[in-house]
């Protein structure tokens, strides 16, 4: 009690007079935990983040009876749990794109009678943020808050299609491009050239890139600013996403127009 005691008087001292110490604690802790620190050495932790190792200990416990963190080796070592990916979902799902987006997904899955997701940008990463899939067996089994290398999927290639290309530089500077399978781009290089020909198609396509077997495309969602704020795509069997296909070109045709429609719908005059 005293240790706590003295963090929440020390903590207070300094911070805006509403604040509440604890609650800064557990965030603390929990980007610690999201990116990429394990808890293994409680005390090394505790040093890290500034935390008393009593109250480390206290909020792990408690974070994971919440569902907010777990553990798969009997409090060694934490990650975040589903609680906490819930809560992203559900923070994602608040904005205005998914309202606009969801409906014009819903009639796309029925459409195609293939697994329609819309995603943001993350980093290097694409969040997905909704998914309607048809009344069949080809469901996708990419979830909402499913988080996959931006490089590597038709969503995450169309959004940097768009990026400024000192901030693509930036942002793939020294990263490790992982090969998910054969087709995935693995250096800086390949993947301008990939992303360039997305930009200027207006559509990333993908047959086995992420997943094999797997075919996907994308395009772009804009904002009233024409910012590319999101990407829409289709994912079914590989075979139906043949180049220049009849079904290529209806997939290709429905899912702009799903896109333009969406835009229109957040204010895009483009």
């Amino acid at each position: 009690m005293t240790d706590d005691m003295t963090e929440i008087e020390a903590e207070s001292a300094q911070g805006p007079s509403y604040s509440v110490p604890p609650v800064h604690r557990a965030f603390r802790l929990l980007r610690h935990i999201a990116a990429g620190g394990r808890c293994r050495n409680a005390a090394a932790t505790a040093r890290e983040l500034g935390i008393n190792r009593t109250t480390l200990i206290r909020l792990l416990h408690t974070l994971e009876e919440e569902g907010i963190i777990e553990s798969d080796d009997d409090g060694a070592s934490w990650q975040l749990g589903v609680g906490m990916i819930s809560l992203a979902a559900d923070a994602l799902k608040s904005r205005d794109v998914t309202r606009v987006a969801q409906p014009v997904m819903a009639r796309l899955a029925s459409e195609l009678h293939l697994s329609i997701h819309l995603g943001v940008l993350d980093g290097r990463d694409v969040v997905y943020m909704l998914r309607e899939t048809p009344n069949s067996h080809l469901i996708s089994n990419i979830r909402e808050g499913s988080r996959l290398p931006a490089h590597a999927t038709t969503i995450g290639r169309i959004l940097l299609a768009y990026m400024p290309e000192k901030q693509l530089l930036d942002l793939y500077r020294d990263a490790d491009l992982e090969a998910h399978t054969a087709k995935t781009s693995t250096t800086l290089t390949q993947l301008i050239m990939q992303i360039g020909e997305d930009r200027k198609h207006g559509i990333a396509w993908s047959k086995g890139n992420f997943e094999p077997g797997i075919g996907s495309c994308a395009a772009a969602i804009f904002d009233h600013r024409a910012r590319p704020i999101a990407g829409i795509n289709v994912t079914g069997p590989e075979e139906q996403f043949s180049a220049y296909s009849n079904n290529a070109q209806h997939i290709e045709g429905a899912i702009k127009a799903a896109a333009a429609e969406i835009s229109r719908g957040l204010g895009y005059q483009g």
